[in-house]
């Protein structure tokens, strides 16, 4: 992964990014499409060191990632300036499972699957035939937090 180079002073640490991916919820995914950039809101799971996110198959935001995988996505909180924090990851996804998602046995989804229904779901997950799951690990992570100015 490549480190950050800007604004060390006010980056988060590697346990302070973990810690603040794990307790928001929502992110904002940023692909390319053939009109330009496409930007939407998505529920998330951080687990493994590895961004979860669940996708309708037929979404503009599928079609972009099938057509080129790289993907940013930027997680923040913060309402005055000295509160801001933030963390962008950058990379490309891969599809992990069937497509669409049945149900069918994926070890590797057991661990995201149950984060995400535990975090949005009252604890069960359901496969509705129309998601599909996408695990971003970051090339690159750029973290802010200004409470540390």
């Amino acid at each position: 992964m490549r480190e950050q180079r800007r604004a060390r002073r006010i980056a988060m640490t590697p346990a302070e990014v973990d810690e603040f991916l794990a307790e928001q919820r929502t992110c904002r995914v940023a692909t390319t499409g053939p009109d330009g950039p496409h930007a939407t809101p998505l529920w998330y799971a951080w687990h493994g060191g590895a961004l979860w996110l669940t996708s309708v198959v037929r979404s503009q935001r599928w079609a972009d990632l099938q057509r080129d995988p790289r993907i940013a996505v930027v997680v923040d909180a913060g309402t005055d300036y000295g509160e801001l924090r933030g963390v962008e990851l950058r990379g490309s996804v891969e599809v992990v499972g069937e497509v669409p998602r049945t149900g069918e046995l994926v070890p590797e989804l057991e661990g995201p699957e149950q984060l995400f229904a535990d975090r949005y779901t009252g604890g069960t997950f359901g496969h509705d035939g129309r998601h599909a799951w996408l695990r971003l690990v970051p090339d690159k992570i750029t973290s802010w937090d200004f409470r540390k100015i």
